[in-house]
């Protein structure tokens, strides 16, 4: 079993940007305003425009609904550091690199449109 995760978004430019620029993301195959798979690794993300649900789809949100509520997406990394640099570079707000104590790395920060995003290592620094 493979999980992809699709996001229904605002600004899918805007989304593309985010997940390349500051996660490092690739486009995978032929990008459109609808729809784009965006890979890292293992990581399979499609972004969709939020418009092309139906007006009684369940994920189809109101205006000033917060998107993503009760939901953490977790990225596994085999480098936090370098996955920190990147993304501090990119001049994204995000948490400081911290150690948890259960013992793991992360930094926690939300994409353009609210998504929860924790990256996180088994590698301690």
């Amino acid at each position: 079993m493979q999980l992809r995760l699709e996001l229904f978004v605002e600004a899918p430019e805007r989304s593309l940007d985010f997940y390349r620029r500051v996660l490092g993301f690739e486009i995978q195959g032929p990008a459109n305003a609808n729809y784009t798979l965006l890979t890292n690794g293992d990581a399979v993300i499609a972004i969709n425009r939020q418009t092309v649900l139906s007006s009684d789809h369940p994920l189809r949100i109101e205006t000033g609904e917060r998107v993503g509520l009760g939901v953490e997406i977790v990225f596994s990394v085999n480098d936090i550091e370098d996955s920190y640099r990147a993304a501090k570079a990119s001049g994204w707000p995000l948490s400081d690199l911290a150690l948890q104590p259960w013992g793991l790395s992360d930094f926690r920060l939300i994409d353009p449109d609210g998504y929860y995003i924790r990256v996180t290592s088994r590698h301690t620094r």
